[in-house]
């Protein structure tokens, strides 16, 4: 959804070729570089939102704020180094523009088993 100069993209799930890729949670049935993978492959799919949504990345001015969600086994906390997978690879392709505030949020279950979802805000020039 864009308002003004804002773009919202959420529900962004580690999908690849139509399949979730890393599913199940953090901790038990998947590594911590398992779901550092998945955050990654989730930034992926929102950047590719991104791009068609404004034409080209270099219309995404910075990237507001990322919120993951991590499916997350009983006494994982490690979410935020999860979902540092989402953060390096925007400052990695957007430089500065790409470094956003965020949250890292443990959650039980997320939708089709995925192990991470994210939300992006974007702002566009």
């Amino acid at each position: 959804m864009r308002w003004g100069e804002l773009l919202f993209v959420a529900g962004q799930l580690p999908i690849e070729q139509g399949r979730i890729r890393y599913a199940g949670r953090v901790g038990g049935e998947l590594s911590l570089e398992e779901g550092y993978a998945a955050a990654r492959l989730c930034a992926l799919n929102g950047l590719s939102i991104l791009k068609a949504e404004a034409g080209s990345l270099e219309r995404v001015a910075r990237i507001v704020r990322l919120g993951g969600f991590v499916a997350s086994a009983d006494g994982f906390t490690d979410q935020a180094k999860v979902v540092n997978g989402a953060s390096e690879l925007f400052a990695g392709v957007l430089g500065p523009r790409g470094v956003h505030a965020r949250l890292a949020v443990g959650v039980s279950q997320l939708p089709l088993g995925a192990a991470v979802e994210l939300e992006i805000i974007a702002a566009l020039s």
